[in-house]
């Protein structure tokens, strides 16, 4: 099959709407082809198509041609070529050394279609005509700017050209996913060495391999175990390859320590030996992992502290080729960490971003989990072997579960956006799913696409966000507000005003549409069957793209369709709405407490039933827009108001819930998180006297060093080099830094976590052992006797007063301030004029009334 970009008859020159089957092919694509799991092309037409029968039959390999294409403003780099540059509806546009090219229509800025047999041929013309042109040499198309040129990767141009997308007719189990790791003497693989690799799959393959098994020693031995490892994956032959912080630290790690032995890394189903990269930004936020797990640094991989990076490696974690991503051919290369990102990016609520810690906090851990601090794994290894085997194994179990549970939104993206499954899992949504979506609309409607807009210094407004009242209140109602600022953008069809062909509302549309019909599937579906877990992926990806849109259109310069106009015009149109809300909630009897457009949690009076609960928002919901939609979310017995997305809320059934920075933080001392977790579920019961017990227990166990040090010491991010550090001690001393060399330790990494607390005189120490447990598994004292090398040197009048100011504090709107005081006073010296326990009651403080009308 020759493939070759739509030509349909121009619709870009009508402001008529799309019809549903347009709509259809612009999310979905439009060629049937089932069961693509992994597609490679390269830049002279040739393309690989591997596919797997439905049901997760056997995979075959098919060999295609198209031909590659870009977009252009204008022809005037490509005159030299004279008749070789032909139309591409014309006899000599085949001839060979050809280039063709296509007027796209409409005003839009990129306007040709340029296409040739082999891609090479289109960029070594752009580049001479753009050399002569410029009168300076141009080595490659990117140094011409996004306006320039817009050059897809050989596989999106390939996936575009056809409609083709991944994964159609395949259920998320339908694919082979095997899982890795690796376990080393330490983090450095110019000095390091692997010494143990687990491997299981989907199939039922579960493998340990190790140096003790060759009979080898040395490097002999590790070269030994890469080989082996390197035939399981052929033999295995897999679709997807997953590990959590895999582009981290598993695949630089091994590539190096494979270039150090010589060892070839033929892991891929075609091509040469070795592995690929391709650029690539995490976009996520910072990386909150365990002690002792290796640590990705700022730039993504290839600054993860290991200085794995293959040639270019400089020795001290960084890569001076950039951040990237490393390629296998044939295969999909998904790092777990990226979809804990994504989730915690809305969700707010794990307690870290390592595996162990997030395993813990989905219940993904297995029964009898094995666990070994990071920096004892090799000692532990020589001393027993069979502990760190189970250790290992329960790592690749541990990935292969995040994968499953949280990996779905991507792979359901593949079966619409035409980019690989793997780019897809580490993209966002706007620029990377977003944009491909509207470029393969606009093309198949055969319409040039706008300039990216320039930023015309008008401001983004806010969202809103209001703090009604603050302290405790009872019988606690949330109603959500479904996806708002989407569903305005259907309601008034605010979009980009270079939209001529209406394509982002119209995917919008589509998206929310589907994903309705998509949740009812879900919930139709058999719990834990493959159809749920494939339609409920479908549903999270639709979400994602949908709750992209409007920051898609407030992005000038990151997006080609951004319109800061529509964007504004979204949150005035938010504003009203929320405001709606709030009036309606208010005038029914309702005590607002926060609403923001997420949607609004409020009190009720003692007198309701939820019955009533659920009419009051319906009542309020039949005020709205008929696309806005307002849903009864959930009812709690009791929630605290702190500040504005920083609350906790008490269940029915006793259960509380945390949410925020000002509660959940990796960076906060692990026995100030016990101390509040512990004393606002006393608050939200009720129970102010065991408030003062849950702080008057924590005091004691500080001064008599009853806490082991683990629980003292904070996280803390080491964002300098030792050099770096020592060009600016003389005028300024951070405590991190001195930690790291009151301990003789003067080599570091650069985005190295590290876990520092303050000794007696004010001394900061680094902690030297840890378990990775924790907040949410240590108690008062559950650990004393956890570390018997622990000197518990610790600051506690420090510690004390940290206790009381800063996490204390946190519940100071609880109260009035003379009841808090005698909460929160010195155990030791109570004030002679402190009320009793019995008489202290929580309040709440209005803050703000409800927003009026404009």
């Amino acid at each position: 099959m020759s493939a070759a970009p739509a030509n349909p008859p121009d619709p870009a020159s009508s402001m008529v709407p799309p019809s549903m089957a347009t709509q259809d092919e612009w999310l979905w694509g439009w060629d049937p082809t089932p069961g693509i799991v992994s597609v490679w092309a390269d830049r002279d037409g040739r393309a690989l198509i591997w596919r797997r029968a439905p049901g997760g039959g056997s995979v075959t390999c098919q060999r295609d041609h198209f031909r590659p294409w870009l977009l252009l403003p204008s022809l005037d780099d490509l005159a030299q070529l004279g008749p070789r540059l032909a139309a591409a509806d014309t006899p000599e546009a085949s001839a060979p050394g050809a280039v063709a090219y296509r007027e796209l229509s409409g005003p839009g800025h990129l306007r040709y279609l340029v296409s040739a047999a082999r891609g090479r041929l289109i960029e070594d013309a752009i580049l001479a005509g753009a050399t002569a042109r410029l009168g300076h040499p141009i080595a490659r198309l990117s140094e011409l700017g996004d306006d320039a040129v817009l050059q897809l990767p050989p596989e999106e141009q390939y996936l575009v050209t056809t409609g083709r997308t991944s994964f159609r007719d395949l259920a998320f189990d339908d694919l082979h996913r095997l899982q890795f790791d690796l376990e080393t003497t330490g983090l450095d693989p110019n000095h390091a060495a692997i010494f143990m690799v687990a491997v299981r799959d989907n199939r039922g393959l579960e493998r340990v391999l190790d140096v003790a098994e060759s009979k080898l020693e040395g490097p002999a031995a590790e070269a030994d175990v890469i080989r082996r490892l390197v035939a399981l994956v052929r033999a295995a032959d897999p679709d997807v390859i997953e590990n959590h912080n895999l582009h981290g630290f598993d695949l630089p790690f091994l590539a190096r320590r494979a270039e150090i032995l010589r060892v070839p890394l033929a892991l891929g189903r075609a091509g040469p030996a070795g592995l690929g990269r391709r650029p690539s930004s995490r976009g996520y936020g910072p990386w909150r992992g365990e002690a002792g797990e290796a640590n990705p640094g700022e730039n993504g991989p290839g600054t993860n502290g290991s200085g794995a990076n293959g040639p270019g490696t400089n020795g001290s974690g960084g890569d001076r080729r950039g951040p990237g991503r490393f390629t296998i051919v044939g295969r999909e290369l998904i790092d777990t960490l990226d979809a804990v990102r994504r989730y915690d990016f809305s969700a707010r609520d794990l307690p870290g971003h390592g595996l162990k810690a997030v395993a813990r906090h989905f219940g993904l851990a297995p029964e009898g989990r094995e666990y070994v601090a990071g920096a004892q794994v090799y000692s532990t290894w020589l001393a027993d072997p069979a502990r760190v085997r189970h250790y290992a194994l329960d790592d690749v179990t541990e990935a292969a579960g995040l994968a499953r549970l949280l990996g779905g939104a991507a792979f359901a993206l593949a079966r619409m956006a035409p980019r690989r499954y793997e780019r897809l899992a580490d993209a966002g949504p706007a620029t990377g799913v977003l944009d491909p979506l509207i470029v393969r609309a606009y093309l198949r409607a055969g319409a040039a696409l706008p300039a990216r807009p320039a930023s015309t210094g008008i401001p983004h407004s806010g969202a809103a966000l209001y703090l009604f009242a603050a302290g405790v209140a009872r019988r606690i109602v949330k109603a959500d507000v479904a996806s708002l600022y989407p569903s305005l953008m259907r309601q008034y069809a605010i979009g980009p005003a270079a939209d001529r062909i209406g394509a982002l509302l119209a995917l919008v549309d589509r998206l929310v549409e589907q994903r309705l019909a998509a949740k009812a599937r879900a919930r139709a579906a058999a719990p834990g069957s493959p159809e749920r877990h494939t339609d409920e992926a479908l549903s999270a990806a639709m979400k994602i793209l949908v709750n992209s849109a409007y920051g898609y259109l407030g992005a000038p310069g990151l997006t080609r369709f951004a319109d800061v106009h529509a964007a504004n015009e979204v949150t005035r149109r938010g504003r009203e709405v929320l405001g709606a809300i709030c009036r309606g909630l208010a005038a029914r009897g309702a005590t607002l407490l926060e609403g923001d457009t997420d949607g609004v949690y409020f009190s009720v009076p003692d007198t309701w039933t939820e019955a009533d609960e659920r009419r009051v928002v319906a009542e309020v919901a039949a005020l709205l827009p008929p696309l806005v939609r307002l849903e009864f979310e959930g009812r709690y017995a009791a929630m605290l108001s702190h500040e504005p997305k920083n609350y906790a809320l008490l269940t029915y059934d006793g259960q509380t819930h945390l949410r925020g920075v000002a509660f959940r933080s990796s960076r906060a001392e692990p026995f100030g998180e016990v101390f509040l977790r512990r004393a606002i579920g006393a608050l939200l019961a009720g129970d102010v006297p065991g408030v003062r017990a849950a702080y008057v227990e924590t005091v004691t166990a500080l001064r008599l060093h009853a806490l082991p040090s683990d629980q003292v010491a904070a996280r803390v991010r080491l964002t300098k080099t030792p050099a770096e550090y020592e060009a600016t001690r003389s005028t300024r001393r951070e405590a991190a830094y001195e930690a790291m060399l009151a301990v003789g330790r003067t080599r570091w990494e650069r985005g190295e976590h590290v876990r520092i607390y303050r000794a007696a005189g004010g001394r900061p120490l680094p902690l030297l052992e840890a378990d990775g447990a924790g907040a949410d598994d240590a108690g008062l004292g559950a650990s004393a006797d956890s570390s018997p090398s622990d000197p518990r040197e610790y600051d506690a009048a420090y510690y004390i007063q940290l206790l009381r100011a800063s996490f204390a504090a946190r519940l100071a709107r609880a109260f009035t301030p003379d009841d808090f005081a005698a909460l929160f006073d010195d155990p030791r010296q109570p004030s002679l004029f402190a009320p009793p326990l019995e008489s202290i009651h929580p309040v709440l403080t209005p803050i703000t009334d409800a927003p009026t009308a404009d």
